[in-house]
């Protein structure tokens, strides 16, 4: 089946998927718009399930010192290559992600270390809320 190419930029724009697998989703679903959208959400989850085991051994280390210099963050920001790690947008990436660590101040750094207390308390407020909302208890019990 030949595909237009102006269906294939079409299904560019509004996907962001790279040529090639847009004609490929076109060819596969004979040309309806719909059916390659959905074929590349597919193939998309599948990629990206292929990457997620990869590994990152590369990357970079990124100290962001807040104003006053009264609080800092240190984060470790990995990749597959150094190529990549050494990309402007990358280290925008790296600093951007710093501010928020800073802007949060996070309570912990990962689930194991958060204080039981905290984790009771919390749990405490989202238990009045949903009381407050009129939510059944079967549903409340579960939180």
């Amino acid at each position: 089946m030949s595909i237009d190419a102006k269906l294939v930029k079409s299904l560019r724009d509004r996907t962001g998927a790279g040529m090639m697998d847009c004609k490929k989703a076109l060819v596969s679903s004979n040309g309806d718009l719909d059916n390659a959208i959905d074929f590349l959400r597919k193939s998309g989850v599948a990629k990206a399930e292929k990457k997620g085991l990869r590994e990152t051994k590369e990357g970079l280390v990124y100290s962001y010192i807040h104003s006053g210099g009264r609080l800092g963050v240190l984060v470790e920001l990995n990749c597959e290559t150094d190529f990549v790690a050494n990309t402007d947008g990358f280290k925008e990436l790296a600093h951007n992600l710093s501010m928020q660590v800073a802007a949060t101040n996070p309570v912990s750094l990962d689930r194991k270390s958060i204080d039981e207390r905290i984790i009771l308390r919390e749990k405490d407020i989202f238990l009045e809320q949903a009381k407050k909302q009129g939510k059944p208890e079967n549903i409340i019990k579960k939180w």
